[in-house]
């Protein structure tokens, strides 16, 4: 059975640059860890971050408003299809707000909602708080 889940957070940094960084290969990389990334900001083009821990494809880019994804990660089965990512991006006056909306993860998969905050959010914070 596959699960769902939506998380919001709040960065010091306009909608732009998260969607700037999000889709920018340096950028993806200091702003969740430093660990290695190959992103891209071009429709249907794959990507792969924390060193191909995670991977899929772009289907939709709104530049500064919405990013979705194809997206699994080593820990799922061959079996189980790809989940997806739709991530929001709304201007608010401490910056911008994402809501991520992450669908069709195997539930054996369901630790990645944690992942999000201890591997994106929380570096993501400190990344744009330093800029």
């Amino acid at each position: 059975m596959e699960k769902s889940f939506t998380l919001t957070a709040k960065f010091p940094a306009s909608p732009k640059e998260v969607y700037e960084a999000w889709l920018d290969s340096k950028a993806h990389s200091a702003m969740t860890g430093g660990s290695p990334t190959i992103m891209s900001n071009e429709e249907g083009k794959p990507f792969a971050a924390h060193n191909a821990y995670l991977w899929g494809k772009n289907l939709e880019l709104v530049p500064n408003k919405k990013i979705v994804q194809t997206w699994r990660t080593t820990g799922f089965k061959s079996t189980d299809e790809d989940s997806q990512i739709e991530v929001l991006l709304e201007e608010d006056k401490e910056g911008t707000l994402l809501t991520l909306n992450h669908s069709n993860v195997p539930e054996h998969e369901i630790h990645v909602e944690q992942g999000w905050v201890s591997h994106y959010f929380e570096p993501m914070t400190t990344y744009f708080k330093n800029k």
